[in-house]
């Protein structure tokens, strides 16, 4: 009996005595649990009086329905693990298609130990491993959706098509299976291509858009309106929210528009040009005022090429065509008035000219003649007007050809005006005299002389530069209806000759001072003396002397006929030889009619020499004045 009580107990208690043992280890049973109810059931069960069999029945039953309990544990617990290992699995495989379809290279991996982690805590690791993934992908797929409806928006342009504006691309419209960063890179390089192109394009779009209202601005053209018939979205009045053409045919369009504009505008300035060519003739021709001028300024810039790009608004319209044209007609009608007015006029141009040339006009022109040749209409007013019209020319260009000579013919005279005054100074007794006046002159007498040495340079230089001028020219250099050279090389002998004169008139006052010398000493002479035989000249001097004076006689009247008088009028021999001696060939534009120059010269001085020059009012110490315009070279 207590053999099988204690079998019976072990069967019992075993479950309860393991997790006592377990538990606690102190060997103690806990209030309340399992050993506490098998020792009361125990108890209960001797004081109702079961017998061995019924006890065992229900100790059976018990481990019967223990083992229930326990089965059907084990079975959750199995259940359990088989969800664990099935959502493991499902969780790797997609793992491992997100990561094929990210790119491995890419892409976070699973890193699990099995031997070492519970199955818990690999499907742990393995979900927050999904969920990023899920994450990158949303991302990724994110990203080629917005590219590829860049890159279809791009092209859809480029082609000419409409394209959804509004509203975002769907995520089934991408690709799932490949979101590598491979296939991303090619996509964005796709649309950089596409992005470039569309820039060049729409550059190319503003840059024909931009000459067009150019064009149509100087032509005068509706801009709206040729710009709308390529496309309504080309200015910028139209709709903000609408992108700009820049397809092939939108470009193809804009570039023919310019084509037919740019012809049209070459059209038009050719027949402005046709026009504003006469208009600034006739301008020039009737000396337009400046008030009739000022409306048809801005025309005149289509005969300058350089000008020809930047033409105000509106210049090539058909109006202003039309207008330019009417103003020429006009023009022209009141030109038929006022012919005879402009050729005096062309002709008092040429007559200045000439003038300054010191050459006389072509007779052909004169005021009498054309006037008689327009009244008697045997000479168109436009054909005699182009005539003087190239005298005037010509006579322009001989102008600047003779410029450097005249200066040089203007130098001369000048000295020789110097030169003249000199010799008046010379023969006034008060020149020694003082006084501000006399110092200017005394300053004045030194820089002449100065001048006056150069003279011979300067008729050599101006001679050769006017023989070189006529060889250039093939015709000889006139001034006031005679030959320069000529006139040149007279003065030239004149003044040789004068120096000759000078030379003899010098040697002859010495021998009349020794003469005058000895016949007023005849009381120093003793007889025997040598001081009175070295004192008489001998016969041989005497007759030099006595030969002199007919000479002196004799040259005087063959200078010219004005030395004649002037020798006439003088006070002494020596003063009249001096005059006679002096009348040199010079420039005979000097207004004292001393004989200076050809009397083709007297007009010359008149109307090109300086004014008088009045010593008397310079400032005190201003000597100068003169010597700087007299510097010859």
């Amino acid at each position: 009996m207590g053999t099988e009580a204690i079998t019976a107990a072990e069967l019992l208690y075993g479950m309860p005595l393991l997790r006592s043992v377990a538990g606690g280890g102190d060997g103690g049973a806990e209030p309340g649990g399992c050993s506490a109810l098998l020792a009361e059931l125990k108890q209960l069960w001797g004081e109702i009086g079961k017998g061995r069999e019924e006890r065992e029945r229900m100790v059976r039953e018990m481990e019967a329905e223990c083992m229930r309990v326990y089965r059907r544990k084990v079975d959750e617990a199995t259940a359990e693990r088989a969800l664990l290992h099935q959502s493991l699995a499902a969780g790797e495989a997609e793992i491992a298609a997100l990561t094929a379809a990210l790119g491995a290279d890419n892409s976070p991996q699973l890193k699990v130990n099995k031997w070492t982690m519970s199955l818990t805590e690999r499907v742990s690791s393995a979900t927050s491993l999904l969920e990023e993934l899920r994450t990158i992908k949303a991302e990724r797929a994110r990203q080629f959706a917005d590219i590829k409806w860049e890159i279809e928006k791009i092209t859809a342009e480029i082609a000419g098509r409409s394209y959804g504006y509004e509203g975002s691309p769907r995520a089934s419209e991408v690709e799932e299976h490949d979101l590598t960063i491979r296939r991303l890179s090619e996509y964005k390089a796709r649309l950089t291509s596409l992005q470039k192109e569309k820039s060049d394009r729409l550059h190319r779009v503003l840059e024909h858009v931009t000459e067009v209202h150019s064009l149509c601005d100087v032509l005068g053209e509706d801009f709206i309106a040729i710009v709308n018939e390529v496309h309504p979205g080309l200015h910028e009045t139209a709709d903000p929210g609408k992108p700009t053409s820049i397809s092939d045919g939108t470009l193809g369009s804009l570039a023919q528009v310019v084509a037919m504009l740019t012809s049209e505008k070459a059209k038009r300035a050719a027949m402005l040009r046709e026009a504003v060519v006469p208009l600034v003739e006739l301008w020039e021709l009737m000396d337009s005022p400046e008030e009739e001028r000022r409306g048809f300024r801005k025309v005149t810039a289509v005969l300058s090429p350089d000008k020809e790009e930047t033409l105000s608004s509106g210049v090539l319209s058909v109006a202003t065509i039309k207008k330019t044209e009417e103003e020429v007609e006009r023009l022209t009608r009141l030109k038929a008035g006022r012919m005879k007015e402009l050729v005096l006029k062309r002709r008092l141009e040429l007559e200045n000219i000439c003038r300054c040339m010191h050459v006389e006009p072509d007779p052909s022109t004169v005021p009498e003649k054309s006037i008689a040749l327009i009244d008697s209409g045997l000479v168109n007013p436009s054909e005699l007007m182009a005539s003087i019209d190239e005298q005037i020319a010509k006579a322009r260009e001989e102008l600047q050809s003779r410029k450097d000579i005249m200066d040089r013919i203007n130098k001369w005279l000048l000295a020789c005006e110097e030169e003249q005054w000199l010799e008046e100074y010379n023969q006034d007794e008060n020149r020694f005299s003082t006084g501000r006046i006399a110092r200017l002159n005394s300053k004045r007498a030194e820089k002449a002389r100065l001048i006056i040495t150069k003279i011979p340079a300067v008729v050599d230089n101006l001679m050769s530069r006017t023989l070189a001028w006529e060889s250039e020219r093939k015709k000889p250099f006139l001034y006031d209806g005679a030959r320069l050279v000529a006139v040149l090389e007279e003065h030239k002998q004149a003044r040789l000759r004068q120096e000759e004169e000078r030379r003899r008139l010098r040697e002859q006052k010495k021998l009349r001072t020794l003469l005058s010398e000895k016949e007023a000493m005849p009381h120093l002479k003793r007889p025997g003396s040598s001081f009175g035989r070295a004192a008489e000249p001998s016969a041989a001097n005497r007759k030099r002397i006595d030969a002199g004076r007919p000479a002196i006689a004799s040259s005087a009247p063959s200078v010219r006929s004005g030395a004649s008088s002037s020798a006439g009028s003088g006070g002494s021999s020596s003063i009249g030889a001096g005059s006679a001696a002096g009348e040199l060939v010079r420039p005979r534009s000097s207004a004292a009619g001393a004989g200076h120059c050809g009397e083709f010269f007297k007009g010359a001085r008149r109307l090109s020499g300086p004014p008088s020059f009045s010593y008397a009012a310079l400032p005190k110490g201003g000597g100068g004045g003169m010597s700087s315009s007299l510097a010859l070279s």
